[in-house]
């Protein structure tokens, strides 16, 4: 588990899970994580803290994200602004 979300915290490659951390071969810890996704496992634990944590008071929900892992962007985000050419004023002239 803790592989696991070493890498999914960092972003590292799973290959390069560092050895000298103790958390087994990161092809392993990614085995893992894709048989506890075919098992639902994730899932299973996410509807088990909504259901607990709003009564032991420890789910504020005023601090709730959602992002596109949640829930699909399908319009995309705003557009960046094209940025002018620094030159394009000399060649008015």
């Amino acid at each position: 588990m803790c592989g696991i979300l070493f890498v999914l915290h960092t972003g590292i490659p799973w290959e390069f899970l560092p050895q000298e951390l103790g958390f087994g071969s990161g092809m392993t810890c990614w085995r893992r994580l894709e048989e506890w996704n075919r098992a639902r496992v994730w899932q299973r634990l996410h509807e088990l803290l909504l259901a607990e944590l709003p009564g032991a008071d420890r789910l504020i929900w005023w601090r709730a994200v959602i992002d596109s892992s949640q829930v699909r962007a399908l319009k995309g985000g705003p557009k960046p602004v094209r940025a002018r050419s620094i030159d394009a004023p000399a060649r008015a002239r």
